[in-house]
């Protein structure tokens, strides 16, 4: 049996954070000593080390609970995490995709600063300021 203290240790997971994952339900609550201290099994270890490695890898909660939900269900087949890893790789390769256009952008906004003007002749803040500048659309919501 582990104290959450030495689960939090041996997985690299904060208390707090395991405390949370307990709460909704991604490992299974903690049994109680008499001291009222919580205690976690082997089971416990390895499904948080599970939600780690899947966190460690982008995949949001929900993804992880449908994940974890599907391992208590051996008789169904492993079609449903196929398509939620197939998801992931979308999300990822978009998110790879619009940080390589603002990479191209950043480039393109230091490459028009000499770095030997004012601040108020520098490219690099007339960028900042006046979005029209830019040659992407990249706001938070894109």
């Amino acid at each position: 049996m582990f104290s959450i203290g030495e689960l939090s240790r041996r997985t690299g997971v904060k208390v707090p954070t395991i405390r949370y994952y307990e709460e909704m339900g991604l490992i299974a609550a903690a049994g109680r000593t008499s001291g009222n201290q919580r205690r976690y099994g082997r089971d416990e270890l390895e499904q948080l080390g599970f939600i780690r490695h899947a966190r460690d890898l982008g995949f949001p909660l929900g993804a992880i609970s449908s994940l974890i939900e599907l391992q208590r269900h051996p008789d169904r087949t492993c079609q449903e995490a196929s398509d939620i890893a197939q998801a992931q790789l979308e999300d990822v390769r978009h998110k790879i995709a619009r940080l390589r256009a603002l990479e191209t952008e950043l480039g393109r906004i230091v490459d028009g600063c000499s770095g030997k003007g004012a601040p108020q002749d520098c490219y690099v803040l007339a960028s900042l300021s006046d979005h029209d500048m830019c040659n992407i659309e990249h706001g938070a919501d894109h």
